[in-house]
């Protein structure tokens, strides 16, 4: 094993499969609404990658639903945890999210919570209330949506916030230090070089990071990236050139990060490029990043070897 698998982490914290519920609860983002930006973030369709996005079920059907389709699917479920996924999922009122979170946290056999949100939207009194279901539920993650640690950047896919909203959303979440942060990084974002996205993983590797999500970019339907894409201004990664960026950044990380996603990919219908990010070829992509792997293993023993 190469890097830490969040699925293996599970699997020896509790004693079998965890399996994740990916959950709509009807929220928007700072940038959709018009409050800091409008038009959401440039490569973002929330339909290409949730299947509840934009759905008009409750959150208490999608949890139950899921529920029974997983338990069908696999025998060897110990529990659940809650994923709520869809757009800022801390952007509400706390009466909101306290409402939003304990349908979730009802049920025995959830064993905790992933909030995806942007750094931009944890005030302190979010912060203390996502905190306040570690006592019960042990298992809370935030999954903050970093992408780039370049403002340059950030601004160009219309995220709305800095690079200093990010440290400064870490470090005072940590400061309730029941709550694990996962951050999410995008490996490809146009005009950035090798240089930039190590620089990213360079800031990771200095703050206190639980885990990671590591995607490349992917270009899907209905997006501004997609109309930047086929005016020709965004190169697509190859595969194996993906995999030895990813290889590269988990390198600058600390060895005992869980490894939360290392690929990501979109359904075909949504999916505009590159073809590998098409679920078909997940596997693929996972056996190229493990060869990249094998291939640096080798050529350590071989120096050490020369030594």
């Amino acid at each position: 094993m190469y890097y830490r698998k969040f699925n293996d982490y599970l699997k020896e914290k509790y004693g079998g499969r965890i399996q994740k519920i990916a959950i709509d609860a009807g929220f928007t983002c700072p940038n959709r609404d018009g409050s800091k930006a409008s038009g959401g973030c440039t490569f973002c369709n929330n339909e290409s990658f949730s299947p509840y996005a934009m759905t008009k079920q409750t959150v208490k059907d999608q949890i139950e639903k899921s529920m029974e389709f997983y338990k069908n699917k696999f025998k060897n479920i110990k529990g659940f945890l809650a994923y709520f996924q869809a757009f800022t999922n801390t952007y509400a009122p706390v009466e909101k999210l306290r409402e939003v979170y304990d349908q979730a946290m009802s049920y025995p056999e959830i064993i905790g919570m992933s909030i995806g949100t942007r750094p931009d939207c944890v005030p302190e009194e979010v912060l203390d209330l996502i905190a306040s279901y570690t006592i019960e539920k042990p298992e809370i993650w935030i999954e903050y949506g970093l992408q780039t640690a370049h403002y340059k950047t950030l601004k160009k896919i219309n995220r709305a916030h800095g690079v200093s909203e990010f440290v400064d959303a870490v470090l005072r979440t940590k400061k309730r230090s029941s709550i694990k942060i996962c951050v999410h990084v995008i490996l490809g974002l146009p005009e950035e070089d090798y240089d930039d996205m190590m620089e990213t993983a360079k800031l990771i590797a200095a703050l206190p990071i639980d885990g990671i999500k590591i995607h490349p970019l992917h270009i899907v339907k209905h997006t501004a990236m997609e109309k930047q894409y086929h005016r020709g201004e965004i190169k697509e990664l190859d595969m194996k050139e993906y995999a030895k960026l990813a290889v590269d950044f988990l390198s600058y990380l600390p060895k005992d990060i869980i490894v939360h996603r290392i690929t990501g990919e979109a359904t075909e219908d949504e999916l505009v490029a590159p073809y590998w990010c098409s679920p078909k070829y997940k596997m693929e992509v996972l056996k190229a990043i493990e060869e990249e792997f094998q291939k640096r293993e080798r050529l350590e023993k071989l120096s050490l070897k020369v030594v």
